[in-house]
């Protein structure tokens, strides 16, 4: 499958601009980002380039920045050899965790070793949605509880989920790339109590669960939350991120509509991490 990558300039070229810029071109199809010297590299599906609707979006982004940008269709290839090239380093969290992937050497001396191939996938854990998620369920007890994993990506939530004794799991992703490279990730890693769906909230029947891991985006959030309510046993926990510490209000608005108590948040570099409680 060919690629379109677009490298954009940005201009103040700072966390902020590039986490907006990102999160919204996500919202066009945009899978994978980079962070350079210059603003962001960004890959998209050939077939779902839409170079209107780029201009659109970067025209009423709500940061006071320039942005331009160039681009280049990338030809099929091996992904893995070119985020071992040029993106992929081993990640250390909280010094129990780390996530890496096969081409690197890093001794496997910590609490959680991860492996991931992410491919075009998103959720190598670089990203500060993916840390933040990773960071709550380092730091909570996912021992014998059910979860959902919505927006599974390369399925490192459900892979940490599991070792941290979750069961069963079930990781959902829209995209056909993240599906396979989920089922891939989870033989890498020998975890074999996760389920993975291709599709969306609408794939939820009656099926309930303990814990609900959704790193999304806030439109999408806000649009299933009362669906994730649906399938959340009482007294169970709904995580969220993917969106902004401006967006905290609205989630939560909607969330207390359902049901859901706000527990607390956490945050890094404007980006925002939710838990809430079904009462």
């Amino acid at each position: 499958m060919d690629y379109i990558e677009v490298k954009f300039a940005c201009t103040p070229n700072n966390d902020i601009v590039n986490s907006v810029l990102s999160a919204t071109i996500a919202e066009i199809g945009f899978e994978s980002f980079v962070e350079d010297e210059n603003g962001t590299i960004a890959y998209i599906q050939g077939e779902v380039f839409n170079e209107e609707k780029l201009n659109e979006i970067i025209h009423d982004l709500p940061v006071d920045a320039e942005i331009t940008y160039t681009y280049k269709t990338i030809e099929g290839r091996n992904w893995n050899e070119e985020w071992e090239k040029n993106y992929f380093q081993p990640l250390i969290i909280d010094n129990k965790c780390i996530i890496q992937s096969t081409f690197h050497n890093v001794p496997a001396t910590y609490e959680y070793n991860i492996f991931m191939d992410p491919k075009m996938a998103f959720g190598t854990g670089h990203h500060q949605t993916t840390e933040l998620m990773i960071r709550e369920i380092l730091k909570d007890d996912f021992n014998g509880k059910s979860v959902l994993d919505m927006g599974t990506g390369t399925a490192i939530l459900a892979i940490l989920a599991s070792m941290r004794g979750a069961n069963p799991i079930t990781a959902i992703d829209i995209d056909e790339w993240a599906y396979n490279n989920a089922i891939e990730n989870l033989a890498l890693n020998k975890v074999d109590n996760v389920t993975v769906k291709i599709g969306g909230a609408d794939l939820l029947g009656d099926q309930t669960f303990d814990v609900i891991l959704a790193n999304i985006n806030r439109n999408i959030l806000l649009n299933d939350i009362h669906t994730y309510v649906s399938v959340l046993n009482p007294g169970g926990y709904l995580y969220m991120s993917g969106f902004y510490i401006e967006d905290i209000n609205a989630i939560t608005d909607e969330c207390k509509k359902h049901g859901l108590k706000f527990c607390y948040n956490t945050e890094k570099d404007h980006w925002a991490a939710v838990k809430y409680q079904k009462e």
